[in-house]
């Protein structure tokens, strides 16, 4: 009897220490922790509605490292976040979008604003990335002239604005840009004492753009652009001289976050104050002065 109760009692040691070995092993295999850092410049604030939202790729899947604001100073609200040591070490690459907040939609929007390849705990974030907007605009050139072509009238002339060139043997396209990817429109704007006016949002140089509620009823070119002649906004009169104030082109998302310009402005022009009317002028490179960019770093705990 006494060693029936020897034998079961180390038959009870050797299964608990079975469970316990068991247990231990198991603690092996629960994911450890890792730090993702973010370090951006240039991100603009979204408003109440709309968040900047992370994602790693990792085997072709996008998880989501979190979702961070940015005030008007360009200050994230977070920049280091929690992340799985096994998605970490098999992230191929990183991924900014932009969420509307509430967000539905668990998957990434198709507003990528900037991306990059991680390589050994690290990245460079730029607007570039094919992941991204796949280009940095620093190509893009544009020209424009001053022009109000939708009314009969000759004396109003400097209140409309063409992105067109009629510089050689016949009127062109006056932007060369790149295509932008799903999520991406461009926007046309004038500078008024301060104050940026659109002039509508377009996808292809060579087209009119989807706005002429200013315009008046005769036809318009089949370039981007507006005349200034009708239903102004609250502070300004139209017509008005477009002299000495500023010509922009804008890289908006969409649905757009705000009604004013976002932060990407590739392409920007001083109307001269001394401004002609049906004469092609040429607008700056601003691109690397508001195209966002940053690093991405990551440690394991």
């Amino acid at each position: 009897m006494k060693k029936f109760r020897l034998l079961s009692f180390a038959v009870l040691l050797v299964a608990c220490s079975v469970f316990i070995y068991s247990c231990d092993d198991d603690d092996d295999d629960i994911p450890v922790a890792g730090n993702l850092s973010l370090n951006i410049t240039g991100l603009q604030d979204l408003g109440d509605n709309y968040l900047y939202e992370g994602w790693i790729i990792v085997k072709g899947k996008a998880i989501t490292t979190g979702t961070f604001s940015v005030n008007d100073k360009g200050e994230l609200s977070k920049t280091s976040f929690t992340i799985a040591t096994e998605n970490l070490i098999n992230a191929s690459a990183f991924v900014l979008t932009i969420e509307p907040s509430p967000d539905p939609d668990p998957a990434p929007s198709k507003v990528h604003i900037i991306a990059g390849d991680i390589k050994d705990g690290k990245a460079t974030l730029t607007v570039g990335h094919s992941s991204a907007l796949g280009d940095d605009f620093t190509e893009a050139t544009g020209k424009y002239l001053l022009a109000t072509p939708t009314d009969a009238l000759s004396n109003n002339e400097l209140s409309g604005i063409w992105f067109e060139d009629n510089s050689g043997s016949s009127v062109v396209a006056g932007l060369t840009l790149p295509t932008l990817p799903e999520g991406w429109e461009y926007e046309g704007w004038v500078v008024i004492d301060g104050k940026p006016v659109t002039t509508g949002k377009f996808l292809k140089a060579n087209e009119a753009d989807q706005f002429n509620g200013y315009s008046g009823t005769l036809p318009a070119p089949s370039y981007p652009g507006e005349d200034f002649l009708q239903n102004a906004p609250e502070g300004l009169t139209f017509p008005l001289d477009l002299s000495g104030q500023k010509a922009v082109i804008s890289v908006e998302p969409k649905p757009d976050n705000s009604a004013d310009p976002f932060v990407l402005k590739p392409l920007l022009g001083d109307i001269p104050e001394n401004a002609v009317d049906r004469t092609t002028y040429t607008m700056g490179n601003n691109a690397e002065n508001t195209n966002p960019t940053g690093t991405l770093t990551y440690t394991i705990k």
